[in-house]
């Protein structure tokens, strides 16, 4: 029986006109504006360092499909929205993102679906297949460098946020545990930012203290600033998971200021009860909420802090019941701006969290942990790249300070026709595209 593939497909006519499509429209991309991270990546050689973080065990003579071409492949695709290996199975003959991964002659695919992973799955053990592996150490010491770089002139402070959040696991993967709070299977993942600059994403298992392993981190990262920013004041700010004596005594002998949430409890509720009257007193004259600061020198009674600190309290009154809340810090400044503008911007940091989700941070199905942190990482540049397009070329304009999903949609997602000639590879856009001017603007400030 002769098989029959159609090739022409007619559609309701539209009034007195037949409606027909047919796959014959040449080479089509929906990613053009990927072009506009390739120009990003020009002025800020994110890729080509993260290149260098790799060791490539595998023969020279026999490697079609270099580290550098595979983990700019690997990081446009997560920028552009393909979160899984499979998709680069397609990809790959995409002519536009063979020239976003720097492939000097067009004149066969990129890497496939099984190459890709067989670079995220090498551990540095002697394998017949898995001959790539990376350096931690590098990728930690490039996320900070990036952040110093993005500054003209040193600033006088600086605040780093950290925070966990969890990352649901759904198999069998090295470190999986229950967490109680989250109510399922995950990771603890450990991020440190500063404003929109991502300086630390460490995947962790979730059976730990929330400020498992945050001096570590911090003090690394607080020592290549400080080479780089001897004078900066540098100001950690965390909730009550990292309010620990490890933490605060750390920052306290390498003059670091804190400002930490604390749990409350009986005890700190007692010291605030007249503030907590004085507040419910305003209230019910008002029937609006109510505030009252107030601040003391505590000290726990069993001993877990090492000294005295400086705690500030928001005695709150409102909906008609009590709403304490509790600091801690190192800081001088009065209570009520130390605690509304200071602390409570740190809700920002949850924005910048929910944008590495974006990109698929929580795509971390491979058996071990190192090959799940890897995709940490790789989704973490590719977050430092739309943050660079961002903060380079889309100052001053309707998406400076847009999310990540809404830069994709809207500036990255452009259909174009592509044709490769001898000399030049054309990308002939949709001349119904809605930001052309935008797409303009943004180009030639990246370019300035």
């Amino acid at each position: 029986m002769t098989e029959c593939i159609q090739s022409v497909f007619e559609f309701e006519a539209h009034f007195s006109r037949q409606v027909i499509a047919r796959f014959d429209g040449g080479t089509i991309t929906s990613d053009a504006g990927g072009l506009l991270l390739r120009e990003t990546d020009r002025r800020m050689k994110l890729l080509p360092r993260l290149a260098r973080c790799f060791l490539d065990g595998r023969n020279p003579a026999l490697v079609k499909h270099s580290v550098a071409q595979m983990v700019a492949q690997r990081v446009h695709g997560l920028a552009l929205g393909y979160e899984d290996l499979n998709d680069h199975e397609q990809l790959r003959d995409d002519p536009l993102l063979q020239v976003l991964a720097g492939k000097p002659q067009q004149d066969g695919p990129l890497a496939g679906k099984s190459t890709l992973n067989r670079m995220e799955l090498g551990d540095g053990s002697p394998d017949r297949y898995k001959k790539i592996t990376y350096w931690r150490d590098s990728m930690d010491e490039l996320l900070v460098d990036v952040f110093v770089e993005a500054h003209a002139t040193p600033p006088e402070q600086i605040i780093l946020d950290i925070d966990t959040t969890d990352v649901a696991l759904h198999g069998n993967q090295e470190g999986r545990f229950y967490h109680g709070y989250y109510d399922h299977y995950c990771y603890l993942p450990l991020y440190v930012f500063c404003g929109e600059h991502v300086l630390c994403a460490r995947l962790r298992r979730s059976n730990i203290d929330p400020s498992m392993g945050s001096v570590k981190e911090i003090a690394r990262m607080v020592e290549r600033i400080r080479a780089a920013w001897p004078q900066v004041q540098i100001i950690l700010r965390g909730d009550s998971g990292f309010c620990r004596d490890e933490l605060m005594a750390w920052c306290e002998a390498n003059s670091v200021d804190y400002v930490f949430g604390m749990a409350r409890n009986a005890r700190l509720e007692a010291i605030v009860s007249e503030a907590l009257e004085q507040a419910q007193r305003q209230y019910e004259q008002t029937r609006q909420p109510a505030r009252v600061f107030v601040e003391f020198e505590h000290e726990t009674v069993s001993g877990t802090w090492t000294r005295q600190r400086r705690v500030v309290a928001k005695a709150e009154h409102i909906d008609g019941k009590s709403n304490p809340r509790f600091l801690v810090t190192s800081l001088e400044a009065q209570a009520q701006p130390l605690y509304e503008d200071l602390y409570c911007a740190r809700g920002d940091m949850e924005n910048r969290i929910k944008e590495q989700f974006m990109l698929f941070a929580d795509r971390v199905s491979a058996a071990t942990m190192r090959a799940n942190q890897l995709r940490l990482y790789l989704s973490v540049m590719a977050y430092t790249l739309l943050a660079g397009l961002r903060r380079l070329g889309l100052r001053a304009t309707e998406l400076a300070t847009a999310q990540a999903g809404t830069i994709r949609l809207r500036l990255l997602k452009i259909g174009a026709q592509v044709r490769v000639t001898v000399r030049k590879v054309w990308v002939q856009m949709a001349s119904s595209y809605p930001y052309q001017t935008l797409f303009e603007q943004v180009l030639h400030q990246l370019r300035c």
